[in-house]
């Protein structure tokens, strides 16, 4: 008799073979049953506490997987995906986890047969390429132009967020944010930088109906002397810089040293001059608003507002870029080098307003502005991070259908008639993967079903109508009406999807899928290697190390 043979140490954990498909199948199917609940316009809303004790109200399937903290490592990778759907469409995160967690769910049962993996994903994959030409066939152009079409498609894609109760208000407010800052590269492309030129300025109080796009920008800073300079100006010649209006220091610690008193006096005139040029400088322009991103000294401010000049100091950078953007002004970083051509014209009015109890400055009514600010007012904070999770999801939409102005029919219909060609094809796929290919057809139903289930209707009646009405893969516009449930012609609904959404949510969700299943050993428990000598004392050291991270955690 052989001794047994250590291998792993035995603070490995291994696991390797079907247990670990279960688990890893298990976890997905977890992330995405507390998602599900989230699909659709009848969807309900996830309350998450975190550590420090504040909450999250949303249904934005990022948002709340974001939040969530786990422990599974195949259920982390499901998180992930969500993620890279947000930054790369912004719409579409919940339908892509529910996606892949049916996905996983139908391969279980291969699995347990004793499938390969290998096959499985092939077979997927090859799914996944008919399901895309099914998108291209059943997609049609939009005309960007025409604003009732496209309000119709942001509307459906906000419609299933909380604030589909104020209709069309998030809707107008996306596009005309999108439309202002969207730039034309040529070639019919166009490229809308939400980032960076979309500013949401969200202040508590008044209602929502009161949120706005502004032609323009506004920031949260008064005037320097409230007082003395106008908070209201028509039609302002606007300078902006980005260097500090005051006697500069030395870079490091310097000593001067003076033999006479009067010298004194000398070195502090010499400063006084040294503003007053740098203000001289920039008043030969004579502009009517001085925006800096640095400081800007008392004097400075005295010489300015003598000459009836408005100054804001301290700006953010980014603020300034979209100010830069919105009025045709150049930043400058030195005022010796400021041109004509510097001098932003393209705004009709600045002021300085009252909201709330803080001082917002507006410079609005620009000419052809390539920078807005959203206003959103509303009676909560929760409430109004929730709207901005809206808006980013539906500006995220408008830019999508702006760069690829193509559509497919939302409302589950797409679903049902990719699911519905499959079945037709997987007649002839050939040999063991046809198995897995119908599955995967029958996988695709899981976003009608879902929407089904949250609207409360009999779940497999609808489904079964549904099936009948796609059976060859036609009336490719029949899906769900997410309100009452009842099967309608989404056409008529104007219930749709953009044609990049869709085509992303299903390559995810697919190759996500595979990515998983592919997965047949975890080994965990691995230890960094300690030197050599350390071995006695690792015991207690571990503990304190341990305790070092939990206290450094707490603040973040």
């Amino acid at each position: 008799m052989q001794a047994p043979v250590l291998v792993l140490k035995d603070s490995l954990k291994r696991e390797s073979g079907a247990k670990v498909h279960h688990g890893n199948i298990q976890a997905s199917k977890a992330v995405a049953d507390i998602i599900r609940t989230t699909l659709g316009p009848r969807s309900m809303l996830k309350m998450l506490l975190d550590a420090s004790g504040g909450i999250v109200v949303t249904n934005d399937g990022n948002a709340i997987l974001r939040e969530l903290d786990l422990a599974h490592p195949a259920a982390k990778s499901m998180i992930e995906l969500s993620r890279t759907q947000d930054e790369e469409v912004g719409d579409g995160t919940t339908s892509v986890i529910v996606l892949a967690g049916e996905m996983l769910h139908v391969a279980e049962a291969f699995i347990d047969k004793h499938y390969h993996p290998t096959v499985i994903c092939r077979a997927y994959n090859k799914a996944l390429e008919d399901a895309i030409g099914v998108l291209d066939k059943i997609a049609m152009d939009i005309d960007v132009k025409d604003r009732a079409t496209m309000l119709g498609l942001v509307k459906s894609c906000i419609g299933t967020k909380f604030t589909s109760q104020f209709g069309d208000l998030i809707a107008d407010l996306a596009l005309d944010a999108t439309t202002i800052v969207g730039v034309d590269l040529g070639q019919g492309l166009r490229e809308v930088d939400i980032k960076k030129y979309i500013k949401v300025e969200k202040v508590p109080g008044g209602q929502l109906e009161d949120s706005m796009v502004l032609k323009g920008v506004m920031f949260n800073k008064d005037v320097i002397a409230p007082g003395k300079m106008r908070r209201k100006i028509v039609n302002p010649r606007i300078i902006l810089l980005d260097c500090p209006l005051e006697y500069k220091k030395g870079e490091n610690q310097t000593n001067a040293e003076l033999l006479k008193e009067e010298d004194w006096g000398v070195l502090l005139k010499l400063e006084e001059e040294y503003i007053e040029s740098l203000c001289v400088q920039i008043l030969k322009f004579k502009p009517d608003v001085v925006i800096t991103e640095k400081g800007l000294s008392d004097l400075a401010c005295h010489y300015l507002s003598k000459a009836g000049v408005s100054a804001i100091r301290r700006l953010r950078k980014t603020d300034n870029n979209r100010i830069a953007k919105a009025c045709g002004a150049v930043i400058v970083n030195r005022p010796d080098e400021l041109q004509e051509s510097d001098v932003g014209t393209g705004a009709g009015l600045f002021e300085v307003k009252k909201i709330g109890d803080e001082f917002f400055a507006f410079i609005v009514d620009c000419k052809d502005p390539k920078a807005c600010t959203i206003l959103l007012r509303g009676p909560s904070k929760d409430l109004l991070n929730e709207v901005e999770r809206n808006l980013q999801d539906a500006m995220s939409v408008a830019r999508n259908i702006l760069k690829n102005p193509k559509l497919v029919p939302g409302g589950g219909a797409t679903e049902l008639t990719v699911s519905a060609t499959l079945k037709q094809n997987s007649s002839s796929v050939e040999g063991i993967e046809k198995w897995p290919y119908e599955a995967a057809a029958i996988a695709f139903e899981a976003i009608p079903r879902t929407l089904a289930q949250n609207c409360g209707v009999n779940v497999i009646r609808t489904m079964t109508a549904l099936q009948g009405k796609h059976a060859n893969g036609e009336n490719a516009w029949i899906g769900i009406d997410g309100n009452t449930g009842a099967i309608t012609d989404v056409k008529e609904k104007k219930i749709w999807d953009a044609y990049n959404v869709k085509a992303q949510t299903f390559k995810t969700a697919i190759e996500s899928a595979c990515l998983l299943l592919r997965i047949d050993d975890i080994v965990s428990g691995i230890k960094k290697k300690q030197p050599p000598g350390s071995k006695a004392p690792s015991k207690p050291q571990v503990e304190t190390e341990g305790d070092v991270d939990n206290e450094q955690m707490i603040p973040e």
